[in-house]
């Protein structure tokens, strides 16, 4: 397996980069996230990479941080997310906003993604949860159950994910869970 490459950019053409390494030139699939981060051709990079061998090709991935390979090797063991789609997800969103939607159940965020359908979509929410943005810490001052009960009351109270997620937004951070309904509420109201 090749875990890592280290060269001098040659080219970049989206979503292609090609890496000299030791007078071979690496082709390399990078998502629109990584190629944004990569300076001017002729400088040194370095990529975390994840290579996959087909019965028709090899074809090799490579990523700006630890975090996207991990995400783009989560998205990979999904039922019907291939290469190309979870690419297509890391270059419409940043890991951290992927394992929040994640983290929230919110299908509308990954569906805004190009390819991404709402089936295809609830299956990731599915499939990942708990595999994906499990990590995430919640705001500072604000206690993880607090803020997941807080949500979870206005979700059984009727309210959508989105007006949901809005209303939470406007809890201030450490607010206690009955008071963080409270003030959710009234601001649902005012809508």
């Amino acid at each position: 397996m090749i875990g890592r490459i280290t060269g001098t950019l040659l080219e970049k053409t989206p979503p292609v980069v090609c890496i000299d390494v030791g007078g071979v030139g690496y082709e390399i699939d990078v998502p629109m996230s990584t190629l944004y981060k990569l300076p001017e051709t002729g400088a040194t990079v370095s990529l975390y990479t994840h290579l996959a061998v087909r019965e028709d090709a090899h074809t090799l991935y490579g990523f700006s941080s630890a975090g996207e390979r991990s995400a783009f090797r989560a998205l990979i063991k999904v039922t019907g997310i291939g290469a190309r789609t979870a690419l297509s997800l890391l270059s419409g969103m940043s890991v951290d906003e992927l394992a929040a939607a994640i983290t929230q159940q919110e299908t509308s965020r990954l569906t805004r993604v190009p390819g991404i359908g709402k089936k295809t979509a609830e299956r990731l929410l599915l499939e990942l949860r708990g595999k994906l943005g499990a990590d995430i810490q919640p705001a500072p001052g604000t206690p993880a159950a607090g803020r997941d009960d807080i949500m979870n009351a206005l979700l059984a109270l009727g309210y959508s994910a989105n007006e949901s997620q809005a209303a939470l937004k406007k809890v201030p951070e450490g607010t206690e869970v009955a008071e963080g309904i409270r003030l959710a509420l009234k601001s649902l109201s005012r809508v």
